[in-house]
């Protein structure tokens, strides 16, 4: 004989989901939103959530912008990245230069472990790692400062 599961509650399940990870409030709006809940509910629930200091975009932004410069992004992957998560542009200009990383120190590094200390004098060569500077979020001016 099964037992019949009670339906969690909002909060309990977006408690579960915070508890994994931070999330931004349009992201956990979401998932609580593929959970199937009612759209009235889910903005009730998100309210008492940021005002108990549960679900904070500024803790999610600075979660993620570390997470992101560890992995060696660059600034304009992890701003994109953060504004397709339902970060304000407010908080993206506030934490992402917050960091004070040397960018450009940065993106060598990332070249150098990509493709070791040599700067390939074919063009083509030049172009590849140009291409992969760019698409981890670096700025085309920096990566062609690094190359001259």
């Amino acid at each position: 004989m099964q037992k019949s599961r009670e339906p969690r509650s909002i909060r309990t399940v977006a408690m579960v989901l915070l508890a994994r990870r931070e999330h931004s409030a349009y992201e956990l709006k979401q998932k609580l939103k593929l959970r199937e809940f009612d759209l009235d509910e889910i903005d009730s629930a998100m309210a008492l959530l940021q005002k108990d200091r549960l679900q904070s975009d500024s803790r999610f932004t600075e979660s993620y912008v570390n997470h992101r410069v560890n992995a060696g992004f660059g600034p304009i992957k992890i701003s994109h990245e953060l504004r397709q998560k339902g970060v304000s542009n407010e908080l993206v200009d506030e934490y992402l230069p917050r960091k004070n990383i040397q960018w450009d120190k940065m993106m060598e590094q990332q070249r150098v472990r990509k493709f070791g200390l040599e700067i390939p004098l074919d063009y083509s060569l030049r172009m590849k790692q140009a291409r992969f500077l760019q698409i981890r979020g670096f700025s085309p001016d920096a990566v062609m400062r690094l190359f001259r």
